[in-house]
């Protein structure tokens, strides 16, 4: 499987809820801190979600 490292960017201030739980089950929490994750078609779809919020690059 592919990589992909997500990088948060933009608060979860004034986010519905589901998009915070995203955010923490991808295991992020604050802006500027990134994580490695394997591309599956879920964290496919949980990227999807949050596009607004976070920024995604290939490995």
């Amino acid at each position: 499987m592919a990589k992909v490292i997500i990088t948060q960017t933009k608060s979860t201030i004034n986010r519905p809820s589901r998009q915070k739980l995203t955010i923490k089950a991808l295991g992020l929490g604050r802006i500027n801190k990134s994580v490695e994750k394997e591309l599956t078609p879920q964290i496919q779809g949980m990227i999807k979600k949050v596009d607004h919020l976070v920024s995604v690059e290939n490995k």
